[in-house]
């Protein structure tokens, strides 16, 4: 009758997490940034701490404030700037001020011979259609990113309850996370090396995803955007923006924005512009992916290059911007997973 009795409460125990994950999932967004926050900034949180070990609260309270400050604040600076601008480059796309179909053309005249020859073979030669259907492709994609924006912004009771939730879980996260993470973990029915070995997975890869992707995608698309301005080409913040995501492929990320932007200029006759461009985007922009990852990350995930580019776009794809998280998370663990139970295999022989 024990075993039956045992069965029943391990039945029990596993039916209310799942409804507790359930009723919880509506903030599986903040609940998961929380968890980021008090990761990444526990190193600055144990110093505040060691400085004043009588105010716990306090050291969690400036952490947190750190935070709003460094991350928070910033990011929404910059999204509401970006949804300015888009709203701005569709109405002058839409009053003809910026004219892509134009601008297409004006491409067309200026490629070389060899260029129109091998368009010609394969049979895209029509530069009118093609012109109206980029134009049209253009405003349809700011008008359907713009239309997302303002959705966003007539939701903002959401965001905020959801931000307010981030903030507030993050304060107990900083204030009582060792504490937590033991808890877990002696409940948790695993042996206590592959409970480690999980549990630093996990801390390690949110860590070198946050230092070795988001800084340095933020940092190239800081970059690539101020060079955009510098030189006057429209939507100067949307192209960094796309080029810090567009960071995420290795070697020609970046590159998919600004080289088709360097080549218009030298085609159309811009060419100190095309110039430049071309050389920030070689020596500066691409160099920062080369030198700061390495730096940044070091040998942390000890994952392949290959393994965090399609973990990180299935993420995005499964979860959205959180898919910059979990989409390597899941991929770590699952290979930590497989490796313990390689070496539990191994030993048995």
């Amino acid at each position: 009758m024990q075993g039956i009795e045992n069965r029943t409460f391990l039945a029990f125990v596993v039916i209310v997490s799942i409804a507790f994950a359930w009723v919880v999932s509506p903030f599986y967004g903040a609940i998961l940034w929380a968890v980021v926050a008090a990761i990444v900034f526990a190193p600055l949180h144990r110093r505040l701490f060691g400085a004043m070990p009588r105010w716990p609260n306090t050291a969690a309270l400036v952490t947190l404030l750190i935070i709003v400050a460094l991350v928070i604040i910033p990011a929404i600076l910059v999204g509401t700037s970006l949804v300015e601008e888009l709203l701005g480059l569709y109405s002058r796309i839409q009053s003809k001020e910026i004219d892509v179909g134009q601008g297409f053309s004006d491409l067309q005249k200026h490629l070389p011979t060899w260029i129109t020859g091998l368009l010609e073979r394969f049979g895209l030669t029509d530069f009118d259609l093609a012109s109206q259907r980029f134009s049209d492709g253009i405003a349809n994609v700011v008008r359907t990113v713009a239309t997302g924006a303002l959705d966003v912004g007539q939701s903002a009771f959401s965001f905020l309850v959801g931000m307010g939730a981030m903030l507030y879980l993050s304060f107990f996260l900083l204030r009582d996370g060792p504490q937590l993470s033991r808890q877990i973990s002696h409940k948790i029915p695993l042996l206590p090396q592959q409970k480690a070995a999980l549990f630093d997975k996990f801390a390690t890869v949110i860590r070198a995803t946050i230092k070795g992707s988001v800084v340095v995608a933020i940092l190239q698309g800081l970059i690539g955007g101020l060079i955009f301005w510098a030189l006057g080409i429209h939507a100067a913040l949307l192209g960094g923006v796309v080029m810090g995501f567009l960071s995420l492929l290795p070697a020609i990320g970046t590159g998919l924005v600004w080289v088709p932007v360097a080549i218009y200029l030298l085609v159309t006759g811009s060419i100190w512009q095309g110039l430049v461009l071309v050389f920030c985007g070689l020596f500066v922009i691409g160099l920062v992916d080369n030198l700061l990852r390495p730096i940044l990350v070091g040998k942390d995930t000890r994952m392949p290059d290959y393994v965090v580019l399609l973990s990180t776009l299935g993420g995005i794809g499964i979860f959205g911007v959180n898919g910059f998280i979990l989409g390597p998370v899941i991929a770590a663990l699952f290979m930590a997973a497989w490796d313990i139970f390689g070496q539990s295999r191994t030993s048995k022989l």
